[in-house]
């Protein structure tokens, strides 16, 4: 028999230990009513090659998912390394944060943000409880990558870069 009652773990520790795993940084970017819209993610994974799917997972609470779920697709911009200013801008709270950042329309008419290592343009396929997530999967339509380089990484509180 499972016990399906949530466990206490200690919030702290949570983040703490799990700083430990480094993720990658992506944009997630979508045209709405209101403008374009767009939030940094660290939560980011591939879900599926046949069909071609992939995953985020933006916090219920966040004012820019509030604005993203409006739209039924989305383009995943993946940061490059010298991208850190660009993603401090979507994880914060600003109003415009498209204001100085250069971009155009990708495939699906989502933001493609200038200097990203990649692009995958998205449908949404379905939104799923996460906890205090939601958990968003993507039909990908359109997917790109833009140069080669290095991808920009979260890892213990900060921002890094990969050497190979």
């Amino acid at each position: 028999m499972t016990d399906n009652s949530p466990s206490i773990i200690d919030a702290a520790k949570y983040r703490q230990v799990l700083g430990h795993f480094p993720t990658g940084v992506v944009v997630v970017t979508a045209m709405t009513e209101a403008g374009p819209a767009g939030m940094a993610i660290g939560s980011f994974a591939s879900l599926s090659l046949d069909p071609a799917q992939v995953l985020y997972c933006p916090a219920k609470t966040s004012s820019s998912w509030a604005k993203l779920r409006t739209s039924p697709q989305f383009c995943v911009n993946v940061l490059a390394e010298d991208q850190e200013d660009i993603c401090r801008v979507f994880a914060s709270r600003a109003e415009d944060k498209f204001a100085e950042i250069g971009w155009k329309r990708s495939p699906n008419g989502s933001p493609l943000i200038a200097g990203v290592l990649a692009h995958i343009d998205c449908t949404i396929s379905s939104i799923l409880d996460g906890g205090d997530h939601d958990i968003v999967i993507g039909d990908v339509t359109d997917l790109e990558v833009a140069h080669e380089g290095a991808p920009l990484i979260f890892y213990r509180g900060g921002y890094g870069r990969v050497t190979l």
